[in-house]
C-alpha cells in the first residue's frame, strides 16, 4: 500500500484504553439512534461484493449473526454473540483458504475478499441494530470493536508452547482503493488466511505461523489498533513481519520506515497528513529500521517474483525545507516524508511494529520488519472494473504464486540470524 507519490509502478508503547465494555451498573444508559452505514459498508450494495459473497457461501453469515443479536436480551449476551460470530467468521475464512470444509461456491479458496465483505455485512448489521434494551454509543462502539478484532484474527493468535518450535507473527491488510476497482483483492490478506496456524520447515527447525489482518483506515491506527494487537506477542515470538501489497511485479524488503503520513485516502475516503500519532511523541523517532535478514531473503530463490532490498526513502534533510529522495536511506537529523514503503498505512504499520519492537528493547534480538508483495493483477483481458468479472485464471495464479512466495520468504527469514 504505497502512496501513489512514491510508487515505482503503482507499532512502554501506547497504554491503550481501547473500546472496552463499560462496567454494568444501575444507572440507565442513554439511548441513541443507530448510526448510518459507513463508507465501506455502503459499497456492499454494488454487484461485485454481492457476487463474491454468493460465490463463496459467505453471504449467509449475516443472517445467522442477525438472529443471534435478536436473541440477545442484554449487553453481556450481545457481546458474547458478537465475539462468537466474529471468531467463527475468521476461522471459516482460514479453513476455506486452507482447504478445510466446504468451499461454499466456485470462487477459489485462496480468495481473501469473502472475509472482507462478510465482515462489513456484519458491522453494518450491528451498527444499525436496534435492540430491545438500552444500548448507548459507548457500548455499541465496544461491540463493533469486538467484532473487528475477532473477525480479523487479532484475538486468535495461538503461539506454540512446544519446545523447539519457533514462532512467527505475520500481519496482512484488507483490500483497498475500492473506488478505483471494487473487485480488488489484497494478497497480504490472502497470505494471512493461507498461512495462519501452519508450520514451515526452516534451517533453524519448525516454525508455526500465526496471522492477523488490519483495516485500511487511518483512524484505527491513530487509536492504537496495531499496538494493542501486537504488544502482547512481540516479546514471545522469534520473528514478525508486516505484509502489504506494494509495487508491480516485485517483492520488497523495506529497509527503513518513516514517521510521516502522506494523506492518501483510506477505505473510508478519509485522509491524514503529518506525523503518525503515537504514545510519548516527545521520544518519537523519524525513522525505524528493519531487523529482518534482508540479505538472506534477497539472495534466496524464493519464487517467481524478484525480491529487492529497498533502501530508498524520502526526507527533508537537517536544516532543509524541501523533500528529496535518498536511494541509500535517511541522513542524520532528517525529517521523514516517506519510508521505503511509502507514506501510506503499509509504511505506518511497519513503523508502529518496529517502534514497538524497539521500545520493548528487542531491536537486537527480534527479527522484524515489512515485506511488500507484488500488486495482484487481473488477467490481460480483465482490466475493466465495470466488466463484472470478479476473477479469472491469471488473477488466481498470481495470488497463489504470491502466497507461496510469502511462505518461502518467511521460511528463509526464520532460519537466518537477526540483522542489527
Amino acid at each position: 500500500m504505497i502512496s501513489p507519490r512514491v510508487r515505482t509502478g503503482v507499532l512502554a508503547l501506547a497504554l491503550l484504553t481501547g473500546l472496552a465494555a463499560p462496567a454494568t451498573g444501575t444507572a440507565a444508559a442513554t439511548p441513541r439512534t443507530a448510526a448510518a452505514p459507513t463508507v465501506e459498508e455502503r459499497r456492499l450494495t454494488q454487484a461485485a461484493p454481492q457476487e463474491i459473497l454468493r460465490r463463496s457461501g459467505f453471504g449467509a453469515a449475516t443472517a445467522a449473526f442477525s438472529r443471534a443479536l435478536d436473541g440477545a436480551h442484554g449487553y453481556a449476551a450481545a457481546r458474547r454473540a458478537v465475539e462468537r460470530h466474529g471468531t467463527a467468521l475468521w476461522r471459516r475464512a482460514v479453513d476455506r483458504a486452507q482447504g478445510r470444509g466446504p468451499a461454499g461456491g466456485d470462487l477459489s479458496r485462496d480468495d481473501d475478499r469473502p472475509l472482507y465483505w462478510a465482515r462489513l455485512t456484519m458491522t453494518r448489521e450491528l451498527r444499525t441494530w436496534e435492540p430491545g434494551f438500552a444500548l448507548d454509543e459507548g457500548r455499541r462502539a465496544a461491540l463493533l470493536d469486538a467484532l473487528e478484532r475477532t473477525s480479523r484474527g487479532q484475538d486468535d493468535l495461538r503461539l506454540p508452547r512446544e519446545k523447539g518450535v519457533r514462532r512467527i507473527l505475520v500481519t496482512g491488510f484488507d483490500p483497498f482503493t475500492l473506488d478505483r476497482d471494487i473487485r480488488i483483492s489484497n494478497p497480504s490478506g490472502a497470505a494471512a488466511l493461507a498461512l495462519d496456524g501452519t508450520v514451515v520447515r526452516t534451517a533453524a527447525g519448525p516454525a508455526r505461523v500465526e496471522t492477523a489482518v488490519f483495516p485500511v483506515r487511518w483512524r484505527d491506527f491513530a487509536e492504537g489498533t496495531v499496538e494493542r494487537a501486537l504488544r502482547p506477542y512481540l516479546g514471545r515470538v522469534d520473528l514478525f513481519t508486516t505484509v502489504s501489497q506494494g509495487r508491480v511485479g516485485r517483492f520488497d524488503v523495506e529497509r527503513t520506515n518513516g514517521a510521516w503520513r502522506g494523506g492518501f485516502p483510506d477505505n473510508e475516503n478519509a485522509s491524514s497528513t503529518g506525523l503518525a500519532p503515537v504514545a510519548d511523541p516527545g521520544s518519537q523517532p523519524q525513522w525505524t529500521t528493519t531487523t529482518l535478514p534482508y540479505a538472506a531473503i534477497v539472495a534466496a530463490p524464493t519464487g517467481r517474483f524478484p525480491v529487492y532490498d529497498n533502501t530508498s526513502v524520502t526526507e527533508i534533510p537537517a536544516g532543509g525545507t524541501e523533500a528529496v529522495v535518498r536511494p541509500d536511506g535517511p541522513t542524520p537529523g532528517s525529517s521523514a516524508r516517506a519510508g521505503g514503503g511509502g507514506d501510506y498505512l503499509s509504511n505506518e504499520i511497519a513503523y508502529r511494529a518496529t517502534l514497538l519492537r524497539d521500545r520493548l528493547g528487542l531491536h537486537d534480538v527480534l527479527p522484524g520488519g515489512h515485506v511488500h508483495t507484488p500488486v495482484l493483477q487481473f488477467g490481460a483481458g480483465n482490466t475493466d472494473p465495470a466488466s463484472g468479472t470478479v476473477t479469472d485464471p491469471e488473477f488466481v495464479r498470481n495470488r497463489l504464486d504470491i502466497i507461496a512466495q510469502v511462505r518461502t520468504i518467511l521460511t528463509v527469514a526464520a532460519g537466518s540470524p537477526v540483522t542489527g
